[in-house]
């Protein structure tokens, strides 16, 4: 008698079980990997807020004590200029987890592609999105896609992150500096303002752009294997 296994028995069970195991497995991994990425930005975005509070209330002492004087501008600039170095650098450390959390995105999506290959029967069943491109990165975040003029989500997601928030911050530092300096020079109180504003939008621009820059080419790794249907 044969005790050869035909195709689809237990065999193949076997098999497709295994599959399943190791994905969830690399699946449960990214995910706890992932979750290491957010404390270390909520870690790094406190670390920021506590030094500028512990200066903006040292600051406020000594304005008390100086009356907005010559020692208190002589102070503010350079502790100010340390708010922003460390500004500076904790939005570009965020920018840089925020390409890890794509990737490890990405990786998951590729997981959940793996499983519907195994089960295509549970496709209706994802929420999230099986595949590796942009957009199934968008879907599985829950954010619009940008490829879509009509939808406004993506873009108005963009000024929620925290690399935006605190841009925007850094920037008004950077404002508040180049007032400082502007007073020392006992310039007029409309010129103090047009120079703050300026340094204000200059270092949002610029921090605007960096960021953008940064996270504009992607690596071979993260190259779509199973990319979005088109035409929807």
């Amino acid at each position: 008698m044969s005790t050869e296994i035909p195709p689809g028995g237990p065999g193949r069970d076997a098999g497709a079980a295994v599959k399943l195991q190791i994905l969830a497995t690399e699946h449960w991994s990214l995910l706890a990997t992932r979750t290491l990425t957010y404390n270390e930005a909520l870690s790094r975005v406190t670390i920021f807020l506590s030094i500028l509070s512990g200066a903006l209330i040292a600051l406020a002492l000594v304005a008390q004590a100086d009356h907005f004087g010559a020692t208190f501008i002589s102070i503010a600039i350079p502790m100010l200029l340390i708010v922003m170095f460390v500004g500076i650098t904790t939005v570009s450390r965020l920018t840089a987890l925020n390409r890890d959390d794509y990737r490890w995105v990405i990786g998951m999506n590729r997981l959940r592609h793996g499983y519907v290959d195994l089960h295509p029967e549970l496709a209706p069943y994802f929420i999230t999105s099986p595949h590796d491109d942009l957009f199934g990165a968008l879907q599985t975040l829950g954010i619009d896609d940008v490829s879509a003029p009509r939808r406004l989500g993506s873009w108005v997601h963009i000024p929620q992150t925290l690399p935006a928030i605190l841009t925007v911050i850094v920037a008004a530092i950077g404002g508040a500096i180049a007032a400082l300096v502007a007073l020392a020079f006992a310039i007029p109180p409309a010129a103090i303002g047009l120079a703050a504003a300026a340094t204000f939008v200059l270092v949002f621009v610029v921090m605007a752009a960096w960021n953008r820059r940064s996270i504009k080419h992607s690596p071979p790794s993260l190259q779509p294997r199973f990319p979005s249907p088109r035409g929807r």
